[in-house]
Order: structure tokens, then C-alpha cells, then sequence
């Protein structure tokens, strides 16, 4: 977190957000910096814009997109399940997947937070 953190303050002062400059800032804050995740940071923000970002992360409650989406994924398992009735082995394995998710989480998902997390 400590490196999103650092590219809002570059960006709340104004300061373009660079390799350099978010090493700098995270340096200043005694972070052991990993060039890697500077330059993924660097480049998942390229076309990026923080100022929308921040105001739709504040439009919406919290819980309110996470609990929403969870609902939705819920009601699409539940259609699989249901329009699978004729394979049992099918809606097994989706059970089984659901409950293996958290442990996979840091093994090739997608975003930001799969990189910073």
C-alpha cells in the first residue's frame, strides 16, 4: 500500500508521477523500495486518472462495490448451478473453486492490488 499511497501524494502535490520521483517518496518514508513494483506502479497508472479514481472510490459507501459485486457473483454461481442440474460434477467443481479463491488470490490475478497487496 505503501506505494499507492506515495503515487496520491505525488499527485495531490502536483508532481508528475515517474520512476524517480515515487522513489523518492517512498525513500523519504524509509520504505525498502523494489524497482519492480515502482515500475508496475509507474505503468498501471500511465492511463490513469487518479483525480476521477479517487472521486468514484468516495461516491461509493464502503462495502457498498464489494458487497454488490459479491452479490452478483453469487447470483451468476447460482444460475451456473442451475442450468447445470443434468452434470453434478459440474456444479461440484464450481462449489469447490468458490472456496479455493482466497487461497489463489496471490497467484496471477489481475490489478493493482494483486501487485500491492
Amino acid at each position: 500500500m505503501e506505494y499507492v499511497y506515495a503515487a496520491l501524494i505525488l499527485n495531490e502535490t502536483g508532481t508528475e508521477i515517474n520512476e524517480d520521483n515515487l522513489t523518492d517518496v517512498l525513500d523519504a518514508a524509509g520504505v525498502d523500495v523494489e524497482e519492480s513494483r515502482v515500475k508496475a506502479l509507474v505503468a498501471a497508472l500511465e492511463d490513469i486518472d487518479i483525480e476521477d479514481a479517487v472521486a468514484e472510490a468516495a461516491a461509493v459507501p464502503a462495502g457498498g462495490a464489494a458487497a454488490s459485486a459479491g452479490g452478483e457473483a453469487e447470483g451468476e454461481l447460482e444460475e451456473a448451478d442451475e442450468g447445470g442440474d443434468d452434470e453434478d460434477e459440474g456444479g461440484d467443481e464450481a462449489e469447490a473453486d468458490e472456496g479455493g479463491d482466497d487461497e489463489d488470490e496471490g497467484d496471477g490475478g489481475e490489478g493493482l492490488g494483486e501487485l500491492f497487496g
